[in-house]
């Protein structure tokens, strides 16, 4: 019982030794995972964006707990900026894989 707990090791990460390196990536594949990426960043920054202006709202509808949402509008703003960020790091990402992938 001993011997077989020692051979069989769990892992968070599940790479196969057989896989393809990174060097060996189809460009192709490449560009449209930064396309993809580029659009969730976009949707984050969106929905940050609503919220943050949702928040805006309910500050001024409940003056009561008027600084607990200013808190939250400035962190959702943050965070759209953040992701903002993130879509256009992704944007030119995939500028230089669809170069790559002319050449």
């Amino acid at each position: 019982m001993a011997e077989e707990e020692q051979k069989h090791h769990h892992h968070f990460f599940h790479r196969h030794r057989d896989e393809e390196s990174p060097s060996e990536v189809d460009p192709k594949k490449e560009e449209k995972h930064h396309k993809h990426k580029e659009h969730l960043g976009e949707l984050g920054a969106l929905a940050a964006g609503a919220y943050a202006l949702h928040e805006k709202h309910q500050a001024k509808k409940d003056p009561e707990n008027a600084h607990k949402h200013k808190v939250a509008e400035e962190i959702a703003a943050t965070v759209a900026v953040g992701s903002a960020g993130f879509a256009f790091h992704e944007h030119h990402e995939k500028k230089e894989a669809k170069k790559h992938a002319c050449e």
